[in-house]
């Protein structure tokens, strides 16, 4: 497995995993391709939030691919956290395909995703995830996280917030 970075050789590979992910709200949002008329305005747009173009912080962004050059994953690393992202969405937000969870992808994927933050000198990464999104929890949990307190969304929502210390 490996992680690469989207670009016009994934597109037919992208096309599909969306199509494979269904109608729930992609995760992460930012690879999600609703809205675009073509995927090279996808990509620029994901430039855009690379760069840290308002009203986004820098980001980095990585397919994960299987031994069968298959996408089965997503995900973005913010490079700083603003308000929002302190309370709600964290250094890192990832998918894995649901056809494919259980498998250890998503532990696997956060393992090497903390890796690109050392790279990144990000030494404290947050990274949340829904009140009842127990696998979600787990996996942070089995890469060192260490939980923090709770936030609210003014939706209700419960985020469970998590801290990795990577030194």
């Amino acid at each position: 497995m490996r992680l690469v970075k989207p670009s016009l050789e994934w597109k037919q590979q992208h096309e599909n995993f969306m199509v494979k992910w269904g109608s729930d709200r992609m995760v992460p949002s930012s690879m999600d391709l609703s809205g675009f008329d073509t995927y090279e305005e996808f990509l620029f747009a994901l430039d855009l939030r690379a760069k840290g173009e308002h009203p986004w912080v820098p980001s980095s962004h990585y397919f994960l691919i299987d031994g069968k050059d298959q996408i089965i994953g997503m995900v973005d690393i913010r490079h700083e956290l603003n308000e929002f992202l302190r309370n709600i969405g964290g250094h890192i937000g990832y998918g894995i395909l649901p056809s494919e969870r259980k498998k250890g992808y998503a532990t696997y994927l956060l393992k090497e995703v903390l890796t690109k933050c050392k790279e990144l000198q990000i030494d404290q990464v947050l990274i949340t995830c829904d009140e009842d999104n127990i696998g979600s929890a787990k996996v942070i949990m089995n890469n060192g996280g260490i939980e923090d307190d709770l936030f609210i969304t003014e939706e209700g929502v419960m985020k469970r917030r998590f801290w990795i210390s990577i030194k």
